[in-house]
């Protein structure tokens, strides 16, 4: 940590003060201030040159905004991740777009400060830290493309950065800095690309154009989206969400495009997203599915199947962006963490675990895309029949469970229904397409896992499905039993389901996960709502014929989205804060499922008024 950096100073802004901009690949975090404060580069998964998010600016960002204080607005422009920002000063009124081009091949972020009434005085911070904040690089001056054009280089190792611009900032002891003044009608264009520190320096590009050919791409992926039912910007924001957190060149899904934000301010529940989880990777396959973006399968299936490919056995719960296997867990001690919440981790210890659900939802969301007429390939088949039957031969182990429990390994009821899941659909595959596949033994097992599902997961003196089979306790994973089929909305035991989640797991309007306090995560501390459970909750009253419960919360949680739409990890409805890593694949992605469920449950029970049926 350098030596004028103290943890007092660690960020504190608001997790939902910020905005994220990217390229299908990766993907910047920008503060309302306009400092670009997070930036891995090429990949959501390699080490970032901009991590004053998890530090302090002595640990990398770029800074673009008014000198004074400002009145700040901001929005995507359209249906696109083209971010327009509105600085109103005393004096004047400025515009800034940052942007990362998407599908040019090259990893860039172009920002255009534009003077629209006034002047505004400016200021801009340049301040590049590669390996998470801890390679001061060697910064200088070189020739551009032109005769008139010279550009800011900094390298370190393999990472170079080209920093161009109407006006270069100054340096001064690894910070390079300027302050100059926007009239109306000026304007003026900037931009950062990486490149591997071997290469030549690229050109520069067109912003004008590469604006334009952004623009046309996100609202023309967007336009075939099928929903009309209400919420439908909240909804398109989360489908272009989970298209922007799908890396486009190697088709693998993030769960997040950052690390370590913190579940508990100042606490230890701080994890790496930053990789591919075959579970959210499947349910955010689903979600797209249903908006009706079928071609979506078709390079997460490639995707999939490159890493899958071997020994069934070795199935990991995720992978990296390319679908490699090291994700081997470490704490970064040089930076403070996000609001002093320590430890600042890269890699995830949890790809060594058991969890038996993961591959009902990979099932599930093959059969979803086969059902909508997607063509499935021999070779997919044939992996998804060799992971079941390799399923069928260990399913009744204990595991860590879908919330990566880091405590002893139980029967966790929600893994045995999603093993119910993973036969169903494989026995559904057989039967509805004609794959080949052991269908009796299939049948066979998926009808002894819903036996003991009924009896050990059950508890007949409280009417609830349990946690695990150790315990009265009750977990919000329950409330997906009606959403897969494995009992109907209409069963008393559903029912009861609900209404124990609804008693043990409420705070302040909104579900956590399970209780903390029943020690079975093995760890200390606590934490807030997990958005998607509460979406979960929606869908589940969609399916139990609760439909003004479940409009109410649903209305709520559109309430929640930041600014721009978007949505972290859980939210902590006392301080009425967003927190967890940001923005979120499974909260996005459920709230597209509950809008689905619900609209779908109204229209079936003929509950729209005449005027709000679009």
């Amino acid at each position: 940590m350098p030596a004028d950096t103290t943890l007092s100073e660690a960020n504190h802004t608001p997790i939902e003060d910020y905005a994220i901009i990217g390229d299908t690949e990766t993907a910047a975090l920008i503060s309302l201030r306009g400092s670009v404060d997070w930036l891995c580069l090429p990949r959501f998964d390699s080490s970032s040159c901009f991590t004053a998010l998890l530090g302090t600016p002595d640990h990398g960002r770029w800074l673009l905004g008014p000198s004074d204080e400002a009145m700040t607005t901001r929005s995507y422009r359209g249906n696109s991740f083209v971010l327009e920002t509105i600085h109103e000063t005393p004096t004047g009124k400025v515009r800034v777009t940052d942007l990362m081009p998407v599908s040019d091949g090259r990893a860039d972020v172009l920002r255009r400060v534009e003077g629209l009434e006034g002047t505004v005085a400016m200021e801009q911070e340049l301040i590049v830290r590669f390996g998470y904040g801890k390679v001061k690089p060697w910064v200088s001056h070189h020739p551009g493309h032109s005769e008139d054009e010279e550009v800011l280089v900094a390298i370190a190792g393999p990472d170079m950065l080209i920093f161009r611009g109407d006006r270069l900032p100054v340096g001064d002891e690894g910070r390079h800095r300027d302050h100059f003044e926007v009239k109306a009608g000026e304007r003026y264009d900037f931009s950062v690309t990486w490149v591997p520190s071997y290469k030549p320096i690229p050109v520069p590009l067109d912003t004008d154009r590469r604006i334009a050919a952004s623009l046309d791409r996100w609202e023309n992926w967007v336009s075939h989206c099928t929903y009309n039912g209400p919420h439908a910007e909240v909804v398109k924001r989360s489908l272009l969400v989970l298209d922007l957190l799908t890396d486009s060149r190697r088709g693998g899904i993030v769960a997040a495009p950052t690390t370590s934000l913190p579940e508990d301010i100042g606490g230890e529940r701080n994890w790496d997203y930053r990789y591919c989880w075959l579970r959210d990777a499947s349910l955010g396959l689903e979600s797209l599915l249903r908006a009706g973006y079928i071609e979506a399968t078709l390079k997460w299936r490639e995707w999939l199947v490159r890493a899958l490919a071997g020994d069934p056995e070795d199935m990991q719960i995720m992978y990296t962006i390319d679908g490699g296997r090291e994700l081997a867990e470490r704490e970064l001690d040089h930076l403070p963490g996000y609001a002093n919440s320590r430890p600042v981790r890269v890699g995830n210890g949890a790809v060594d675990q058991k969890q038996t659900d993961v591959l009902g939802e990979v099932m599930i969301a093959f059969e979803s895309a086969r059902d909508l007429g997607g063509q499935e390939s021999q070779q997919s088949w044939a992996i998804q029949a060799a992971l079941v039957n390799e399923l069928a031969d260990h399913w009744d182990e204990p595991d860590n469970g879908l919330w990566e429990i880091r405590g002893p390994l139980q029967h966790f009821t929600h893994s045995r229904v999603m093993v119910w899941a993973a036969f169903d659909r494989a026995i559904q595959a057989v039967e509805e397409h004609d794959l080949p596949g052991d269908v009796e033994r299939w049948r066979e097992i998926r009808d002894l896992v819903r036996e003991e599902v009924l009896t050990k997961g059950f508890n007949t003196d409280k009417n609830t499905f349990t946690q695990h089979y150790n315990t009265d306790e009750v977990d919000a994973s329950l409330l997906l039993i009606p959403l897969i089929g494995f009992l109907p909305g209409d069963d008393p035991r559903v029912i009861g389901t609900v209404r124990a989640i609804e008693n043990d797991l409420m705070r302040g309007g909104f579900l956590l996960r399970y209780r903390t306090q029943s020690g079975v995560d093995g760890l200390a501390g606590d934490e807030h709502p997990f958005l998607a459970c509460s979406f979960w909750l929606v869908s589940a009253y969609a399916k139990i014929g609760e439909l003004d419960k479940a409009c109410e919360l649903f209305d709520r949680l559109c309430d929640l989205p930041n600014d721009v739409g978007l949505l972290a990890e859980e939210y902590d409805p006392e301080e009425m804060r967003q927190v967890g890593n940001f923005p979120q694949a499974f909260s996005h992605l459920t709230l597209i499922g509950a809008a689905y469920d619900l609209h779908e449950a109204r229209i079936a029970s003929n509950d729209y008024p005449d005027e709000e049926i679009a």
